[in-house]
């Protein structure tokens, strides 16, 4: 069993900006064991006072794209503004590589060494619920030990863009020029869900194609109908290297949180996504008291072979496993 430290440790060393006792809580909010669970819902509990005071930044793209090189020459200048910046990753999808985010750290030197800077990779491993849930518990500790800019990476495809969407403010997605067809390899649905495009690589001889997709971007996004928030997509071109146009991808995220907060959407939308995590925090909880039910555990593992054979229909097995758990928990 390993070594837990007391609720009011945990707590104060989170407020306080220790980055040990941080990664500490992080731990235990991430941890599968049901011994940790209650002692990390009363973390998060107690410093919920605390959080909400960042502004929340979604990051995707398509591969090869750059989402590394763009975040740590993104973060390290939101910190030469006076910023600390955490970094998270969500992978809810990926099964195969049990979070091959972890190598991005190494790939982010010059950003992990900044004392104004937290990079924590969320290994998806094969929790129930995926790491999507635990996320949203991270970066509220992140946000309670005194980190503004809270910037959340997405590494998979399709599922992890809208686990992002669903948990940050501003949701930035970064696109390559030059690659044939500028909207191939990109679902509507991604530039939909986008608030801002970030054509990227946008220097050397990269450029001038920039130029061109940024034209191509802007009058692909004037078909789309409106947001319900009332803000237009805005097209920037930047360049990680020579940092062109990573100012103007901040004006522009906080121009976003200006506007939002004065038509009220900011508050609606995370008031939105606190009663969607909710009801995913109710789903993992029952999802784990179901397959941990002895009677249940045994009635399926009896009833896996008839139905992977066919003399049994999934439907008929969890509907007797439903009835069964249901049974034993009035």
């Amino acid at each position: 069993m390993r070594k837990r430290l007391t609720l009011q440790s945990y707590k104060s060393g989170v407020l306080s900006g220790d980055r040990t006792k941080l990664s500490q809580a992080i731990t235990l909010v991430e941890s599968s064991l049901e011994s940790d669970l209650t002692l990390a819902s009363q973390l998060v509990q107690e410093i919920l006072p605390s959080t909400g005071n960042s502004i929340r930044v979604g990051i995707t793209g398509v591969p090869g794209v750059g989402k590394s090189t763009f975040i740590e020459a993104f973060g390290r200048h939101l910190i030469s503004q006076g910023k600390r910046v955490a970094v998270l990753a969500v992978d809810p999808s990926s099964q195969k590589s049990k979070g091959s985010i972890l190598g991005d750290k190494t790939r982010m030197e010059q950003l992990a060494g900044n004392p104004n800077a937290f990079i924590r990779p969320s290994p998806t491993g094969n929790t129930l619920g995926g790491v999507s849930a635990k996320s949203r518990e991270v970066m509220l500790l992140c946000e309670a030990a005194g980190f503004d800019v809270i910037l959340v990476e997405t590494v998979g495809v399709g599922q992890s863009e809208t686990a992002v969407k669903g948990m940050v403010d501003f949701f930035l997605l970064l696109m390559l020029a030059g690659a044939g067809d500028e909207l191939q390899g990109i679902k509507k649905g991604i530039m939909e869900m986008a608030d801002g495009l970030l054509i990227h690589k946008a220097d050397e001889e990269n450029l001038s194609q920039a130029k061109k997709a940024k034209t191509t971007y802007t009058q692909a996004l004037h078909l789309f109908p409106p947001g319900e928030n009332g803000w237009s997509p805005k097209v920037l071109t930047g360049s990680s290297i020579t940092h062109e146009g990573l100012p103007e991808v901040w004006e522009l995220i906080l121009a976003f949180q200006e506007k939002m907060i004065a038509n009220g959407f900011f508050e609606q939308n995370r008031a939105n996504q606190r009663l969607n995590w909710l009801h995913e925090n109710i789903q993992n909880l029952l999802e784990r008291a179901f397959f941990s039910h002895p009677e249940v555990s045994s009635l399926l593992e009896e009833g896996k072979e008839k139905v992977k054979s066919g003399e049994a229909s999934p439907m008929s097995l969890a509907k007797k496993a439903t009835e069964l758990f249901l049974k034993n928990s009035l």
